[in-house]
């Protein structure tokens, strides 16, 4: 752009004092003449930083999930085919369910069983307290015949005795039943995890994405370790990311218009609004004790901020690749007059995109 306006200006001072010899072509002139398109291209471009400030580092960014399996065991099936798409809930692998569907048969019964436990442990406790309530009854009349002097006291002793001994077996039993009945929440627990453990042998998908180097297949152990994921899962959602001097952004607001040129389209002009501006970045964030702290969804450079783009209108739905790259520029609500100028340079970039600058 600044060699066109150059070459505009240089015409119409070849008109003025070569072609028509309107003024004298004297050291004054030269001086005035060769400094006035220094300055004002200075000036211009200068302006024209802070009211349509361009990057030309703008990344495309997916969000990538490494899939770790839940549960250790071999790999019986990968139903899903390398750079694929694949539709959130589609199975990516599965694992041998045998150890653990065999670990929630055990864990049903072991359940039944100290089901039936309780019910029986529950049936004699009705028994013991249905003769402890006769024996009570037994006492009694036992004592009032003593006291008139009708009855036997040996007769009352024994009947005293015999309820001290259903009242000790009923609060024996009724320990039992409750000692049972916490044995049978462990077991349900148990089970409960048996049974999760066993949904987890099926992986399926998280979102919507694909699968780009996929080396798991049947025969491999799968293991739930963090460092070695048994495949990466690329989503289709994804950020468009400039990468702006801190300087630059003090007049980008979510809702402005912004243009980008990426490599993979030639000549295309993408139409973007601004999103948000990611106001912390690693730089900005001190870590604590030994853990490392993530700088968002991508590294920025130093004393660097990142912007977010989204496509707007006929351009929501391009296709764009994890890691395309291009420049671009923001128009903000200031110097309206001039942007026009950055617009231009943004599509002459566009077009320099068409040259391979390659000897081979």
């Amino acid at each position: 752009m600044e060699i066109l306006l150059l070459s505009i200006y240089a015409f119409f001072a070849w008109l003025v004092f070569f072609k028509f010899k309107w003024l004298p072509w004297n050291i004054v002139s030269q001086v005035i003449t060769i400094t006035l398109p220094i300055i004002g291209l200075t000036v211009l471009i200068l302006i024209l930083n802070i009211v349509a400030p361009s990057s030309h580092d703008v990344r495309v960014i997916n969000y990538v999930v490494p899939i770790n399996p839940a549960v250790r065991g071999l790999v019986t099936e990968v139903p899903i085919e390398p750079n694929r798409p694949i539709k959130k809930g589609d199975v990516l692998f599965k694992v041998d369910p045998t150890p653990y569907e065999i670990a929630v048969t055990n864990g049903q019964a072991n359940v039944l069983s100290l089901r039936e436990q309780l019910r029986s442990t529950q049936a004699g406790n009705e028994v013991t307290m249905t003769k402890l309530g006769l024996a009570r009854k037994r006492l009694g009349q036992f004592t009032e015949l003593a006291a008139a002097g009708a009855g036997s006291k040996f007769d009352q002793e024994q009947t005293e005795a015999d309820v001290q001994g259903l009242e000790s077996e009923l609060a024996a039993s009724t320990a039992n039943e409750d000692k049972i009945r916490a044995q049978i929440a462990s077991a349900e627990a148990q089970l409960t995890d048996a049974e999760w453990q066993l949904s987890q042998t099926t992986y399926y998908a998280p979102a919507n994405g694909v699968v780009i180097a996929l080396t798991l297949r049947p025969g491999a152990m799968a293991v739930p370790v963090p460092v070695v994921p048994a495949m990466n899962f690329v989503e289709d959602e994804q950020w468009i990311l400039a990468i702006y001097q801190q300087n630059e952004v003090r007049k980008i607001k979510p809702g402005q218009e912004a243009e980008i040129a990426f490599k993979m389209y030639p000549g295309r002009v993408v139409k973007c609004k601004v999103d948000s501006i990611m106001w912390a970045t690693a730089q900005g964030q001190l870590p604590i004790g030994s853990m490392n702290v993530a700088g968002g969804v991508a590294p920025v450079p130093p004393n660097c901020l990142a912007v977010r783009l989204v496509p707007d209108a006929k351009d929501k739905d391009i296709f764009l690749a994890a890691g395309a790259h291009g420049a671009g520029a923001v128009y903000t609500d200031s110097g309206r007059e001039i942007q026009i100028l950055r617009k231009v340079l943004v599509r002459i970039s566009a077009k320099l995109d068409w040259l391979i600058l390659k000897l081979h």
